[in-house]
Protein backbone atom coordinates (compact mmCIF):
# COMPACT_ATOMS: atom_id res chain seq x y z
CA UNK A 1 0.00 0.00 0.00
CA UNK A 2 1.53 3.24 -0.67
CA UNK A 3 0.65 7.11 -1.15
CA UNK A 4 1.78 9.40 -4.45
CA UNK A 5 1.09 12.93 -3.53
CA UNK A 6 -0.39 15.23 -6.31
CA UNK A 7 3.00 17.61 -7.76
CA UNK A 8 5.15 15.20 -6.15
CA UNK A 9 8.22 13.12 -8.50
CA UNK A 10 8.15 9.41 -6.44
CA UNK A 11 10.61 6.85 -7.80
CA UNK A 12 10.46 3.15 -7.46
CA UNK A 13 13.91 1.04 -7.44
CA UNK A 14 14.04 -2.63 -6.73
CA UNK A 15 15.62 -6.01 -8.16
CA UNK A 16 14.82 -6.93 -11.51
CA UNK A 17 11.17 -8.69 -11.11
CA UNK A 18 10.42 -6.97 -7.79
CA UNK A 19 7.40 -5.56 -9.85
CA UNK A 20 8.21 -2.14 -10.26
CA UNK A 21 6.46 -1.91 -13.80
CA UNK A 22 3.73 -3.85 -13.05
CA UNK A 23 2.90 -1.65 -10.33
CA UNK A 24 3.02 1.78 -12.87
CA UNK A 25 0.71 -0.53 -15.59
CA UNK A 26 -1.90 -0.61 -13.51
CA UNK A 27 -2.22 3.63 -13.54
CA UNK A 28 -3.20 3.86 -17.24
CA UNK A 29 -4.61 0.63 -17.24
CA UNK A 30 -1.85 -1.11 -19.39
CA UNK A 31 -2.84 -3.85 -17.03
CA UNK A 32 -5.97 -3.54 -14.90
CA UNK A 33 -5.63 -3.51 -11.30
CA UNK A 34 -8.31 -5.19 -9.12
CA UNK A 35 -11.70 -3.18 -8.34
CA UNK A 36 -10.89 -0.13 -5.91
CA UNK A 37 -7.03 -0.61 -5.69
CA UNK A 38 -5.53 2.25 -7.81
CA UNK A 39 -6.92 5.66 -7.36
CA UNK A 40 -6.14 9.03 -8.89
CA UNK A 41 -7.43 12.00 -7.24
CA UNK A 42 -9.48 9.62 -5.08
CA UNK A 43 -11.49 7.99 -7.39
CA UNK A 44 -10.68 4.03 -8.93
CA UNK A 45 -9.05 4.17 -12.39
CA UNK A 46 -11.83 1.85 -13.65
CA UNK A 47 -14.49 5.10 -12.79
CA UNK A 48 -12.55 7.28 -15.64
CA UNK A 49 -13.26 6.81 -19.34
CA UNK A 50 -10.08 4.96 -20.51
CA UNK A 51 -9.49 7.75 -23.24
CA UNK A 52 -9.86 10.57 -20.73
CA UNK A 53 -7.63 8.70 -18.20
CA UNK A 54 -4.72 8.22 -20.59
CA UNK A 55 -4.64 11.45 -22.02
CA UNK A 56 -4.10 12.79 -18.54
CA UNK A 57 -0.96 10.25 -18.60
CA UNK A 58 2.82 10.64 -20.18
CA UNK A 59 3.74 7.29 -20.41
CA UNK A 60 7.32 6.17 -21.73
CA UNK A 61 7.60 1.95 -20.86
CA UNK A 62 10.73 -0.03 -21.75
CA UNK A 63 10.10 -0.85 -25.19
CA UNK A 64 9.24 1.79 -27.08
CA UNK A 65 6.64 1.76 -30.13
CA UNK A 66 8.15 4.09 -32.98
CA UNK A 67 6.23 4.59 -36.87
CA UNK A 68 7.46 4.13 -40.17
CA UNK A 69 7.56 8.14 -40.14
CA UNK A 70 9.27 11.31 -39.83
CA UNK A 71 10.56 12.08 -36.02
CA UNK A 72 8.47 15.08 -36.07
CA UNK A 73 5.66 13.42 -36.60
CA UNK A 74 6.48 10.18 -34.13
CA UNK A 75 7.22 12.82 -31.56
CA UNK A 76 3.76 14.48 -32.01
CA UNK A 77 1.51 11.01 -32.24
CA UNK A 78 -1.60 11.19 -31.28
CA UNK A 79 -2.02 15.26 -31.00
CA UNK A 80 -3.59 17.47 -33.34
CA UNK A 81 -2.64 21.01 -33.51
CA UNK A 82 0.80 20.63 -32.47
CA UNK A 83 3.63 23.23 -34.34
CA UNK A 84 7.00 23.07 -35.01
CA UNK A 85 8.29 24.76 -32.01
CA UNK A 86 6.43 22.69 -29.79
CA UNK A 87 8.23 19.67 -31.35
CA UNK A 88 11.61 21.07 -31.16
CA UNK A 89 11.18 22.26 -27.43
CA UNK A 90 9.80 18.85 -26.37
CA UNK A 91 12.84 17.08 -28.22
CA UNK A 92 15.28 19.12 -26.67
CA UNK A 93 14.13 18.45 -22.93
CA UNK A 94 14.51 14.64 -23.96
CA UNK A 95 18.04 15.53 -25.11
CA UNK A 96 17.73 14.76 -28.67
CA UNK A 97 18.82 18.40 -30.28
CA UNK A 98 22.08 17.38 -31.02
CA UNK A 99 20.92 14.27 -33.17
CA UNK A 100 18.51 15.97 -34.87
CA UNK A 101 21.60 18.16 -36.03
CA UNK A 102 23.35 15.10 -37.93
CA UNK A 103 20.44 13.27 -39.33
CA UNK A 104 20.26 14.40 -43.16
CA UNK A 105 16.92 16.10 -43.16
CA UNK A 106 16.44 16.82 -39.25
CA UNK A 107 13.26 16.01 -37.63
CA UNK A 108 12.12 15.13 -41.17
CA UNK A 109 14.58 11.91 -41.14
CA UNK A 110 12.27 9.30 -41.97
CA UNK A 111 12.12 6.74 -39.25
CA UNK A 112 12.32 2.89 -39.81
CA UNK A 113 9.27 0.52 -38.35
CA UNK A 114 10.10 0.50 -34.63
CA UNK A 115 12.36 3.00 -35.50
CA UNK A 116 14.94 0.73 -36.85
CA UNK A 117 17.05 3.72 -37.92
CA UNK A 118 17.62 4.80 -34.38
CA UNK A 119 19.66 3.88 -31.56
CA UNK A 120 18.21 2.44 -28.32
CA UNK A 121 18.93 5.77 -27.17
CA UNK A 122 17.18 7.82 -29.50
CA UNK A 123 14.29 5.65 -29.70
CA UNK A 124 14.28 6.31 -25.75
CA UNK A 125 14.82 10.26 -25.95
CA UNK A 126 12.24 10.37 -28.88
CA UNK A 127 9.22 8.84 -26.53
CA UNK A 128 10.58 11.00 -24.08
CA UNK A 129 9.61 13.93 -26.14
CA UNK A 130 6.74 12.10 -27.28
CA UNK A 131 5.36 12.18 -23.64
CA UNK A 132 6.45 15.43 -22.68
CA UNK A 133 4.74 17.01 -25.59
CA UNK A 134 1.32 16.02 -24.63
CA UNK A 135 2.04 17.75 -20.93
CA UNK A 136 0.41 15.31 -19.28
CA UNK A 137 -0.90 15.50 -15.60
CA UNK A 138 0.83 12.28 -14.55
CA UNK A 139 4.46 11.56 -16.03
CA UNK A 140 5.50 8.25 -16.36
CA UNK A 141 8.98 6.81 -16.86
CA UNK A 142 9.39 3.21 -16.39
CA UNK A 143 12.94 2.87 -17.16
CA UNK A 144 13.20 5.22 -19.84
CA UNK A 145 16.78 6.30 -19.65
CA UNK A 146 18.13 2.76 -19.58
CA UNK A 147 20.16 3.13 -22.68
CA UNK A 148 21.74 5.83 -22.12
CA UNK A 149 25.24 6.54 -20.64
CA UNK A 150 25.48 8.23 -17.29
CA UNK A 151 26.68 11.89 -18.97
CA UNK A 152 23.72 12.22 -21.11
CA UNK A 153 20.83 10.53 -18.41
CA UNK A 154 21.75 13.49 -16.43
CA UNK A 155 21.44 15.79 -18.62
CA UNK A 156 18.15 15.12 -19.64
CA UNK A 157 17.38 15.07 -15.85
CA UNK A 158 18.30 18.20 -16.00
CA UNK A 159 15.89 19.67 -18.44
CA UNK A 160 13.31 17.37 -17.35
CA UNK A 161 13.31 18.58 -13.40
CA UNK A 162 11.94 21.81 -15.01
CA UNK A 163 8.99 19.83 -16.85
CA UNK A 164 8.12 17.52 -13.77
CA UNK A 165 7.76 20.96 -11.45
CA UNK A 166 4.64 20.39 -10.06
CA UNK A 167 3.26 17.49 -12.41
CA UNK A 168 3.23 14.20 -10.69
CA UNK A 169 5.88 11.97 -11.96
CA UNK A 170 6.66 8.42 -11.01
CA UNK A 171 10.16 7.56 -12.55
CA UNK A 172 11.01 3.52 -12.40
CA UNK A 173 14.78 2.79 -12.72
CA UNK A 174 17.44 0.15 -11.62
CA UNK A 175 19.79 3.28 -11.36
CA UNK A 176 20.14 5.24 -8.02
CA UNK A 177 21.91 8.17 -10.03
CA UNK A 178 18.18 8.33 -11.78
CA UNK A 179 15.99 8.32 -8.48
CA UNK A 180 18.42 10.79 -6.05
CA UNK A 181 16.50 13.98 -6.57
CA UNK A 182 12.85 12.06 -6.07
CA UNK A 183 10.85 13.58 -3.35
CA UNK A 184 10.03 10.26 -2.37
CA UNK A 185 11.71 6.56 -3.13
CA UNK A 186 10.12 3.42 -2.51
CA UNK A 187 11.97 0.07 -2.93
CA UNK A 188 10.05 -2.98 -3.98
CA UNK A 189 10.94 -6.51 -3.43
CA UNK A 190 8.58 -9.53 -4.53
CA UNK A 191 5.80 -6.88 -4.69
CA UNK A 192 6.14 -5.98 -1.59
CA UNK A 193 7.51 -2.21 -0.30
CA UNK A 194 10.40 -2.88 1.88
CA UNK A 195 12.07 0.46 2.15
CA UNK A 196 10.64 4.12 1.87
CA UNK A 197 12.38 7.60 1.97
CA UNK A 198 14.25 10.24 0.12
CA UNK A 199 17.91 9.72 -1.17
CA UNK A 200 19.60 10.60 2.13
CA UNK A 201 17.32 8.59 4.54
CA UNK A 202 17.67 5.67 2.52
CA UNK A 203 21.18 5.20 2.55
CA UNK A 204 20.83 6.26 6.45
CA UNK A 205 18.74 2.95 6.83
CA UNK A 206 21.88 1.04 5.74
CA UNK A 207 19.53 -1.51 3.69
CA UNK A 208 18.50 -2.99 0.40
CA UNK A 209 18.66 0.71 -0.99
CA UNK A 210 22.29 1.55 0.11
CA UNK A 211 23.42 -1.91 -0.89
CA UNK A 212 22.21 -1.05 -4.27
CA UNK A 213 24.02 2.37 -4.59
CA UNK A 214 27.08 0.93 -3.15
CA UNK A 215 27.34 -1.82 -5.39
CA UNK A 216 26.68 0.77 -8.33
CA UNK A 217 29.42 3.40 -7.29
CA UNK A 218 31.93 0.46 -7.24
CA UNK A 219 30.45 -0.43 -10.64
CA UNK A 220 31.16 3.08 -12.04
CA UNK A 221 34.66 3.38 -10.30
CA UNK A 222 35.76 -0.31 -12.57
CA UNK A 223 34.10 0.78 -15.62
CA UNK A 224 36.35 4.15 -14.83
CA UNK A 225 39.87 2.17 -14.39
Amino acid sequence: SLSIPAGKTVAFVGRTGSGKSTLVHLIPRVSEPPPDSVLVDGSPVADYPLEQLRRSIGYVPQETFLFSDTLAENIAFGLDGINRTQIELAADVAGLTDDIKKFPDGLDTLVGERGLTLSGGQKQRTAIARAILREPRILILDDALSSVDTYTEEQILSKLRGVMHDRTSLIVSHRVSTVRDADLIYVLDEGRVIERGTHDQLLALRGEYADLHERQLLEEELAAT
